[in-house]
């Protein structure tokens, strides 16, 4: 008896010798970790995409109505199905306002990646001008003064290129290519006049995103 009791004594021992050295190899495992920055325990900095949504065109299109499904009308060639407001028959002639929106991806260094939407069909109209009356609405051209970031060359087979970094009422930077002239002229510049055209949201006019359409001077 008394030697089961010394086996079982040193069994015990044995095994909380072994756990002992588990939990020491554990702790030197996870020291190790945190002190490697390429590590899964490594959190770094937040380099985290932003992303948005933001109205980018529109367009105003004709088509003839094709069948009438109760209150609701389809719209050739697309046989896209829109209510039956004008109380069109088959076979009228109408225009419809169509709408792109984009998913705007903005990374840690302000590069914008863009992807578009499809055409979404929005609203009918018996004639032309109503149709274009709306959509210059929507669609606005303002010329204004933007931030200038700056101006910087690249050169790529003995051929050099020239572009200036604006910065959009958005927040969003863009690049654009200039020529040697326009490159002097905005070297030392902070502000540059610029013609904007400003997309409206048809369901909530208040919210834009104002795109590059060109140089004012």
């Amino acid at each position: 008896m008394f030697k089961d009791r010394e086996g079982h004594a040193a069994g015990r021992r044995a095994r909380g010798t072994l756990l002992t050295t588990v939990l020491l190899l554990a702790v030197m495992v996870l020291s190790a970790c945190s002190a490697n920055s390429g590590s899964v325990f490594h959190t770094g900095t937040d380099t985290s995409d932003s992303v948005s949504r933001v109205p980018w065109d529109y367009r105003v299109v004709e088509g003839k109505v094709g069948d009438l499904v109760g209150s609701d009308m389809t719209i050739l060639p697309d046989n896209e199905l829109l209510p039956n407001d004008g109380n069109y028959a088959t076979g009228d002639t109408v225009w419809t306002l169509q709408f792109m929106d984009a998913e705007l991806i903005t990374d840690a260094d302000q590069k914008n990646e863009i992807k578009l939407s499809a055409w979404t069909t929005l609203k009918s109209y018996a004639d032309q001008k109503a149709a274009t009356e709306d959509l210059a609405n929507l669609k606005v051209s303002i010329t204004t003064d933007v931030d200038l970031v700056g101006v910087y060359k690249t050169e790529y087979q003995s051929k050099t290129r020239n572009f200036a970094v604006l910065e959009l009422p958005s927040g969003n930077r863009i690049k654009q290519p200039i020529d040697d002239k326009r490159y002097t002229a905005l070297e030392k510049q902070k502000k540059v006049s610029v013609v904007l055209e400003e997309v409206h949201d048809f369901a909530d006019y208040d919210s834009a995103y104002a795109k590059f359409r060109g140089w004012a001077k």
